[in-house]
């Protein structure tokens, strides 16, 4: 295994000023622009990909030491950057703390930064998620203005970049918040690779809308990345294509290990479940190997807490309406109260910590609102939680906890791009019900390590939890099936060795 040994420290690279390209745009949105909050690198420690190579079963090992080998070589006195919108909440920032330390651990020197945005940007940003997922969101314009806004604010972001990089470093930037600085990095000679991470199977004229936005950034990208070949944009050149799955660390605090008695202990101390646990067990291990404590509650929205011995419907995600919570709701309370004596929980981020996100509290909001009209004896069993993100790995492993206390684990999104929690539950060994759209498809097989149901089809979400609230056997019978799939396609093992086999073949191509 190589070690770590990179020329220029993470984070501590000469700032250097890489020749401008022209800029476009008027001074007056530039200068409207310069006012964003600074780039933001998110700190990333080292961890060695040895630890998952006990758990491959999809990737040789023997390939997968060779591929790192090869990444060493090249790379060496090259830096990846990796750039989204936040370092927290939702799959994309997950990920990236997951796949940078290991690259890092690798010997590849491999950074993540955020970059700053105004109000506006970000409600074009959101404006733009939701209608790639076919939806029309705020019903807002996608005109000549908010185009304008878009790429002011993302050259701004893109100088600021161009102080930091090296010649030859390669940059992959990650969904539409930052797919308007895909020209100027390209332009100024750096290899970049755009990644989408959102789609539909069945793209509808508000789709295109988004697409016909964001496309004349994208093909100058010298590869993008989708997660799923049903989610590839008309128009683009297929020689640039590469399909990647996205993927769970098995190790991280949000999916590894934990005895019955840390998850208990853990749920109490968030504030999640009642009963007497030791505090002393409610600890976990972070990424960088130290121990912690779980100290923060969530907040909560219930009649009384959830006890430890009720049978737990859960669905964990952000406050987002193409995540469905108000389905997840109604359909629980007209199909499953009245056949069973399970509670549901619908738990999702701090609205507050989710910068990048301004419709949340608008949908916590309604969700509330419809919780709070049910019921008293209804609303009794039903449980809203806002998961505190001060700390974001003790969020994880609170999750972590929820997920393995579950019964049934619910994704029932209207359009999903891929759906982590789909992959944390299954890891989990839980019997999962999932809508049938976007990258869930290709994660479980229906009937054998998970239920699919049409996304809107109350009915049908209500009969597939009922039927494993009722039989143990099955739920334990799809629950080990579903471990084995992710094992086998969805671990960050096999999302490494991807990235870097993409990124080492346009660094060799470059070098020719």
């Amino acid at each position: 295994m190589c070690n770590f040994d990179v020329a220029r420290g993470a984070g501590t690279g000469t700032m250097r000023r890489t020749e401008s390209p022209p800029r476009g745009l008027t001074e007056d949105a530039v200068a409207l622009a310069r006012d964003l909050p600074d780039l933001i690198e998110v700190p990333s420690g080292l961890r060695s990909p040895a630890r998952v190579l006990d758990l491959l079963t999809g990737i040789p090992a023997e390939q997968f030491r060779n591929a790192l080998g090869v990444a060493h070589d090249l790379f060496a006195g090259r830096v990846i950057w990796n750039v989204n919108s936040t370092a927290s909440g939702g799959g994309v920032a997950e990920m990236l703390q997951s796949i940078v330390p290991y690259a890092r651990g690798a010997g590849v020197d491999t950074r993540w930064v955020v970059i700053g945005g105004s109000e506006e940007f970000f409600r074009i940003t959101k404006r733009l998620h939701n209608r790639l997922h076919g939806a029309i969101g705020d019903g807002g314009e996608l005109d000549e203005r908010e185009h304008d806004e878009y790429l002011a604010v993302l050259q701004v972001n893109a100088e600021r970049l161009l102080h930091r990089v090296h010649r030859g470093d390669a940059i992959v930037l990650h969904d539409p918040q930052t797919a308007g600085m895909i020209p100027l990095l390209h332009q100024a000679g750096h290899p970049v690779v755009w990644r989408c991470h959102v789609g539909v199977l069945d793209p509808n004229s508000l789709v295109h809308q988004a697409w016909d936005f964001l496309r004349p950034s994208v093909l100058q990208a010298d590869a993008y990345i989708f997660s799923t070949h049903g989610f590839v944009w008309d128009g683009l050149d297929p020689a640039r294509l590469t399909i990647v799955p996205p993927s769970i660390d098995p190790l991280a605090p949000k999916n590894n290990e934990l005895t019955t008695e840390q998850q208990r202990a853990i749920l109490v101390a968030a504030g999640l479940m009642a009963g007497d646990a030791d505090p002393a067990h409610a600890v976990f291990t972070r990424l960088d190997g130290s121990t912690s404590q779980v100290v923060h509650r969530s907040e909560l929205a219930e009649i009384a807490p959830l006890q430890e011995s009720t049978p737990l419907v859960l669905q964990v995600s952000r406050w987002d309406r193409l995540k469905d919570p108000r389905g997840v709701l109604d359909g629980f309370v007209e199909y499953c109260a009245p056949a069973s004596d399970a509670h549901l929980m619908l738990a999702g981020p701090s609205v507050a910590r989710v910068a990048d996100d301004p419709e949340g509290l608008d949908v916590l909001n309604e969700i509330e609102a419809a919780w709070r009209a049910l019921p008293d004896a209804t609303r009794a069993r039903v449980h809203l939680a806002s998961l505190q993100m001060n700390d974001v790995e003790e969020n994880a492993v609170t999750v972590n906890a929820l997920q393995r206390r579950a019964a049934v684990v619910v994704q029932k999104s209207l359009a999903e791009g891929f759906g982590l929690t789909v992959a944390e539950a299954m890891w989990k060994a839980r019997p999962v019900v999932a809508s049938r759209v976007g990258g869930i498809q290709d994660q479980i097989e229906d009937g054998r390590s998970g239920e699919l149901v049409e996304p809107r089809d109350l009915p049908a979400f209500g009969a597939a939890v009922n039927r494993l609230l009722r039989d143990p056997a099955l739920s334990h019978r799809i629950g080990d099936a579903a471990r084995e799939r992710v094992r086998e396609h969805f671990l960050v093992s096999r999302h490494l060795l991807q990235y870097l086999e993409l990124l080492s073949a346009l660094l060799d191509r470059e070098a020719q």
